[in-house]
């Protein structure tokens, strides 16, 4: 009978930290995450559902002869607001996966 006694606060517990994690990924995506390319040229915000919410371009990123330099910048300001997004979901999520190889 004790065994059915842990096993039941084993579930109590299970169900406990279930909750805490959706409450903290509730909180995450409601986070706003602002990735930059150099000198603020691009500026890309993100929630923490990794969904693009805003994109700035200031004019002078515009050159029609080097369109190269407005991707690159594109670039550099998406994939920093993405980094921003992983970083706070490891930190905030990542001790509830923290040994299981996710």
């Amino acid at each position: 009978m004790m065994r059915g006694m842990n096993m039941q606060q084993m579930m109590k517990q299970a169900k406990a930290m279930q909750k805490k994690m959706m409450e903290e990924h509730e909180e995450l995506a409601k986070q706003e995450f602002v990735g930059k390319a150099p000198d603020d040229m691009v500026v890309a915000t993100f929630n923490g559902d990794k969904t693009l919410l805003d994109l700035k371009i200031k004019p002078e990123a515009v050159d029609p002869d080097d369109v190269d330099m407005l991707q690159d910048l594109l670039v550099a300001a998406l994939n920093d607001g993405m980094k921003q997004v992983d970083e706070a979901t490891q930190a905030k999520m990542g001790k509830y996966t923290r040994g299981m190889g996710l």
